[in-house]
């Protein structure tokens, strides 16, 4: 409020963010008529910097031999090569395994009955039998082999750095801040640094596998800790427990169930990982899925696809048993029952050592060829009679919204860019956002792949808009309808267990190979996740709220728009959040599918060794794009917390 002449107050309003936004983008279109084509930083497809010349010469001299991560490359090896050996694998020269597959299946379901109940080992019998069934029993032991040795060390680390963060503010306070930045990377920006020091391979494979897997249990590990009511440790220490005996009688055991909530998710970012680790030469499934892929053979990267979509299935239902069981002791009839069943797995190993016919699975049973043709078939068919459709809703988008956005971003001048993302991160999110945005979009200069972050991060805020659009509506009815969560919750659920991988096999059939292939499945990969945070903000908004809207005759509409969406602001900030860094994720793996840019620039750097550095910078500016989105919305998600309690909204600026 200003004072004139003492006597009369005039309120000076300040325009909205959204109006000043409005008129920096106008203004960007503006620029981008008089100046484009200037400094766009653009490089060719073989072309490379001095940087790249440099990153590939350290991956020549570091490949040359190093003691130490000779050493740790050696062991994580021999690891892989042991579990390989029992399940996937011949070993010492033996024609079969050590575990023939109905040994697997047999102890596999045991396992499951043990740890879980009786309809899971059905379950993971049935699971495991149809992968031999289609036909690659060896693929899929191979990847389970890849994923056990990851999950068991990153399990062996992440336990006790989550006890570590759990009891120790200052611990959980800096994992917080790694576990933050290492949960933003996309699965591709593991995978170079790795193979600069552990050369391609399984070892490189398993180890980035352990690396993005960890996060989860290590966070909900510690996160269980930490949420163990105060009165019971401070009886156990008042009846003279140490530290270790709180910590074994009664942290740990009252946090099972989060802690395997935490394995769970652990199991699955692992398999998530093994699959994609297949560019740099990790066995299995990943491999399949991949070769098919490259050569546009829809019908075998379905069978593949499939084949990870049950193994995701029957570890995930394991593990989720697993943690639901109740903790007690089993009663004297289980426990008879189990030592029956641990007889009848061990009578199914003896006969997978003994017979071939249950050592190598039967090849006459398979019916993975006849998956693959029906799926080519019907590829075709679909093609044949919605591909007008199809190939049409490709083109408008892809010539009426993407290419105009990429245009924006490639031709303008990269200074100009820069600072249109720079204004827009302060608007949005004051110098919290802005900082860390010219940050990034200065090392993205430095990276020599300039061009093609701008070709990614088109794709991304595209798939973006689509993703945050489709999750608010879907979050909104299921928040608002319990018998639509009912519906929707288990196809969210089964979404986000399937890997990257798999979702590119039906949009391949669907819209061939282009940037709306990876886009469209981006958006269904980073649906899930946005759906169910919306959804549970919207649940979160109180009920008393709601109701004094509906008393004062709000229709539906109004109390949505005017109360619940607002209400949940924060956790649509998060949802939008989340969406940007599961899309940019998917964006990048679809480069393998004609979505160019910096995905292509990653997987050419592993499959021609001139290349390297130009996919290790290219690693690098997916690092920064994901750090760069991730801290605007973050940002932004912090200043709406903060004047959420203003009443007046002309006021805010």
């Amino acid at each position: 409020m200003a004072s004139i002449t003492g006597s009369v107050e005039i309120e000076v309003r300040r325009p909205r963010r959204g109006v000043i936004v409005g008129v920096l983008l106008v203004a960007w279109v503006a620029a981008w008529f008089v100046l484009k084509g200037i400094n766009t930083l653009a490089l060719g497809g073989q072309e490379t910097t001095g940087l790249h010349r440099w990153l590939t010469d350290q991956r020549d001299f570091l490949g040359g031999g190093n003691a130490f991560l000779d050493a740790i490359r050696v062991v994580v090896d021999q690891f892989v090569i042991l579990l390989q050996a029992v399940i996937a694998q011949p070993s010492y020269g033996r024609p079969v395994p050590l575990i023939g597959w109905l040994g697997v299946v047999a102890v596999s379901a045991y396992l499951a009955w043990a740890f879980g109940n009786w309809k899971v080992a059905v379950l993971t019998a049935a699971g495991l039998t149809f992968l031999g069934l289609q036909g690659l029993w060896q693929e899929s032991m191979d990847t389970l082999s890849l994923t056990i040795a990851a999950v068991l060390l990153a399990l062996l680390a992440g336990i006790p750095l989550g006890i570590w963060a759990g009891l120790s503010n200052r611990a959980f306070k800096v994992a917080t801040l790694i576990l933050d930045l290492m949960q933003t990377l996309p699965t591709f920006v593991y995978l170079a640094p790795l193979t600069l020091f552990f050369a391609i391979g399984p070892a490189a494979a398993t180890i980035a596998t352990l690396i993005y897997a960890a996060p989860p249990v290590v966070r909900l590990t510690a996160h269980a800790i930490r949420s163990v009511p105060r009165e019971s440790v401070e009886a156990a220490r008042s009846l003279g427990s140490s530290g270790g005996q709180t910590l074994m009688k009664v942290l740990l055991p009252m946090s099972r169930s989060t802690v395997v909530v935490g394995i769970n998710q652990t199991i699955m970012a692992a398999l998530s990982m093994v699959t994609v680790a297949a560019l740099i030469d990790a066995p299995g499934l990943g491999q399949t899925v991949l070769k098919a892929l490259q050569t546009l053979d829809v019908g075998v990267a379905f069978n593949a696809g499939l084949a990870i979509v049950v193994l995701a299935i029957v570890l995930d239902r394991v593990t989720t048993a697993a943690g639901d069981r109740p903790w007690r002791t089993a009663s004297l009839r289980r426990k008879v029952l189990l030592g029956a069943g641990a007889v009848v797995a061990l009578v199914a190993v003896w006969f997978s050592r003994t017979y071939v016919w249950a050592a190598d699975f039967p090849t006459g049973a398979n019916i993975g060829s006849k998956i693959a043709v029906a799926t080519t078939d019907a590829t075709n068919w679909v093609q044949d009679v919605f591909g007008g459709f199809t190939f049409g809703v490709r083109d408008a988008v892809t010539k009426g919204v993407l290419n105009p956005l990429e245009a924006l971003l490639t031709e303008s001048p990269w200074w100009l860019v820069a600072v249109v993302i720079v204004a827009l991160a302060a608007l949005l999110g004051s110098w919290r956002g802005a900082v860390p945005a010219a940050v990034c979009l200065g090392l993205l200069v430095a990276t020599g792949v300039w061009h093609d972050s701008m070709v990614t991060l088109a794709s991304t805020l595209l798939a973006t808009v689509v993703v945050v659009a489709v999750g608010i509506v879907l979050g909104v009815w299921t928040g608002r309808n319990h018998r639509a969560d009912s519906w929707l919750r288990p196809i969210l659920d089964a979404g986000q267990t399937m890997p990257p991988f798999v979702y590119l096999v039906p949009f391949l059939a669907l819209f061939g190979t282009s940037r709306f292939t990876a886009i469209a499945a981006a958006v269904v990969f980073a649906v899930p996740v946005t759906t169910k945070i919306v959804a549970d903000g919207i649940r979160a908004v109180p009920v008393a709220t709601v109701e004094a809207a509906n008393s004062v005759g709000s229709s539906t509409w109004q109390v949505i728009s005017k109360v619940q969406l607002p209400v949940a602001r924060r956790a649509i900030a998060l949802a939008v959040n989340q969406g940007l860094i599961y899309v940019l994720s998917m964006v990048v793996v679809g480069g393998l599918v004609g979505a160019g840019a910096l995905g292509y620039d990653v997987a050419a750097g592993f499959a021609q060794s001139e290349l390297y550095g130009k996919g290790l910078a290219a690693g690098l500016a997916i690092v920064l794009l994901g750090v760069m989105l991730d801290r605007i919305t973050q940002a932004a998600a912090r200043r709406t917390r903060k004047f959420k309690g203003t009443a007046r909204g002309d006021n805010l600026w």
